[in-house]
């Protein structure tokens, strides 16, 4: 089932609906051993993915670099990233996987989201996440302990900025402050995402979210995850509609009839057996899975041109 309609078309519903399952990239997109990405052939791919169909685009929001961590990708700032991805696309939305909430001020999230959704023509959703790793936090003042109660704080301040009627909520407001607005004041609602918990509830995420959007886990894991999920939104949401998704590691291999074999995170594949594990995640219930294509071992637009020939269209029956 595709977007009804009867309703508008947004970003939300192309990339998430009811019984469908859609498909996106998660950038940047490398080859295998590649750790520094040229920004232009990653705009070219984004052009690339555009035309072929794909729906979303990711962008991970890496403030820091460690030798200590697995990523050694020097990623750009996603706001940098979103406005250009906005200015070379046409058609596909723009989600940020994720936007560290706890270690931004919401009303500068609120500013940029609001930028971004106006110049991508109403194509972003602004996924939201809590980061994870307690140095980052100290490297930014803020105490790892506390993020569950920031991440809340946070969410509430900037979804009543990018709300309809916008709200700002001020830190302080000492006597004599104006009250403030947000302009331009974009015509078209950014959806928040959950990406990860942010140390929230599954019933928290559920009343308050878009969706959940997580890390791909072996199948039987994932579709208890998936259950978990239901349960809360049945509790939290029963009337609402709520997304859930993966991102996905893919190595697509040229043999088309290769198996699956789990790899971190995801698979290395044939696309034939990627189009059954895909069949089975939308029977299951998920709703959207981006790819993680950074390790490769094929040129990227090969792969984006395999995909888009024999496995988008058996997933993305209209546009």
């Amino acid at each position: 089932m595709e977007p009804d309609s009867k309703q508008p078309v947004t970003a939300a519903n192309r990339v998430f609906s009811e019984g469908a399952l859609t498909l996106g990239l998660t950038l940047p997109l490398l080859r295998a051993g590649v750790i520094v990405a040229d920004f232009h052939e990653q705009l070219a791919f984004a052009r690339l993915a555009d035309q072929h169909g794909f729906r979303a685009l990711w962008v991970r929001d890496v403030p820091l670099n460690s030798a200590d961590y697995p990523d050694p990708v020097g990623h750009l700032d996603p706001w940098v990233l979103l406005g250009a991805l906005a200015t070379n696309t046409q058609h596909i939305a723009l989600a940020s996987g994720a936007i560290v909430l706890t270690l931004r001020h919401p009303l500068h999230i609120a500013k940029a989201a609001v930028s971004v959704n106006m110049l991508s023509n109403g194509r972003f959703i602004l996924g939201l996440g809590s980061g994870d790793r307690p140095p980052e936090y100290a490297a930014f003042g803020q105490d790892s302990d506390a993020r569950r109660d920031l991440y809340r704080a946070h969410w509430e301040t900037l979804a009543a900025a990018l709300g309809k009627p916008s709200r700002v909520i001020p830190d302080q407001t000492p006597e004599g402050a104006p009250t403030f607005e947000l302009l331009p004041a974009s015509p078209r609602t950014v959806p928040l995402l959950a990406v990860g918990s942010g140390g929230q509830s599954v019933d928290w995420i559920a009343r308050h979210s878009l969706g959940w959007m997580t890390y791909h886990r072996e199948p039987e894991a994932q579709r208890a995850r998936y259950s978990m999920w239901r349960a809360a939104v049945d509790r939290a949401a029963p009337e609402a509609f709520r997304a859930f998704g993966e991102a996905m590691r893919l190595e697509l291999v040229s043999d088309p009839n290769q198996p699956a074999e789990p790899v971190s995170l995801g698979y290395r594949t044939g696309r034939h057996a990627l189009v059954r594990i895909l069949d089975d995640m939308r029977a299951s219930g998920t709703h959207h899975v981006t790819f993680n294509l950074s390790a490769s071992e094929r040129p990227i637009a090969d792969v984006l041109d395999e995909l888009a020939q024999h496995v988008l269209p058996l997933f993305h029956t209209t546009t």
